[in-house]
């Protein structure tokens, strides 16, 4: 039976189980083996990463429902919308009348409403959540990355409501498209970071591993968005097509491997 023991010094010194089931003294490990409390602070690490992940997930939910609530009719999980019908409808400023080429007739407006004032309505907000939430994590869990993610976004904020302004039309008549170029050439690019390209290889690690499953599963979920949001009479069946990339690239892969080409 073992008995407890003092913990050795130093990050890599440790005990080995001896074949009479007592502690040797410390010092190195075997080769292949290293100290468990090493082990122990990876799944810290992990767990301090997925902490931080959850927590921008949720002030991005809270924004998301605070920015529905203040916008007109305010209290209400609903919006009044006067709609788009076409790409002018989102820069007003550059159709201002001058009738007879004498005065002009300013008649700037937001044509769009609320689809443009509400998105920096949401920045505002996600910016607050992560002031007031994310501090107190970093200090916990990861002080310096964590510190670095959230000076990083207030750089990326103000660039994402600048390019709102700038270019929000072109965003909204382009983002279906835009969504499903970005998923399946993301897509590819996760498979093709794989050492090994075999086929059963590629979907028992897709499937298996938590990590590629919830990176494949966010793929998916951006190729249908991107579906749903074409502006055209689309049956729901070609949803059906939304796991068709990764299966094409599973099932191909091998035919583009360079060692076919030596």
């Amino acid at each position: 039976m073992l008995k407890s023991v003092d913990k050795c010094p130093g990050l890599y010194c440790g005990r080995t189980v001896l074949a009479n089931s007592s502690l040797s003294d410390c010092g190195a490990c075997l080769r292949g083996f290293r100290v468990e409390r090493t082990v122990r602070l990876f799944a810290v690490f992990t767990k301090a990463e997925l902490i931080l992940h959850a927590s921008a997930c949720i002030e991005v939910f809270l924004s998301a429902f605070l920015t529905i609530l203040f916008t007109d009719p305010v209290w209400e999980l609903r919006i009044n919308s006067c709609g788009v019908q076409k790409l002018s409808d989102w820069y007003t400023l550059f159709h201002n009348p001058t009738p007879n080429y004498e005065t002009t007739l300013y008649c700037t407006q937001e044509a769009v409403y609320p689809l443009q004032t509400m998105i920096f309505v949401f920045y505002l907000f996600c910016v607050t959540f992560m002031m007031i939430i994310r501090p107190g994590l970093n200090v916990k869990f990861l002080s310096k990355r964590g510190k670095l993610a959230v000076y990083y976004a207030l750089y990326i904020f103000p660039i994402l409501a600048l390019l709102h302004a700038v270019a929000g039309g072109l965003i909204y008549y382009s983002f279906p498209y835009l969504s499903i170029m970005i998923s399946v050439v993301s897509n590819a690019l996760h498979f093709s970071i794989k050492i090994n390209q075999n086929v059963m290889v590629l979907l028992e690690t897709s499937l298996m591993q938590m990590r590629n499953l919830t990176i494949l599963l966010g793929h998916w979920v951006l190729l249908a968005y991107g579906i749903i949001s074409i502006p055209y009479d689309i049956s729901y069946f070609a949803l059906l097509l939304v796991p068709a990339p990764a299966l094409f690239y599973i099932f191909t892969a091998r035919y583009t491997d360079p060692e076919n080409f030596k």
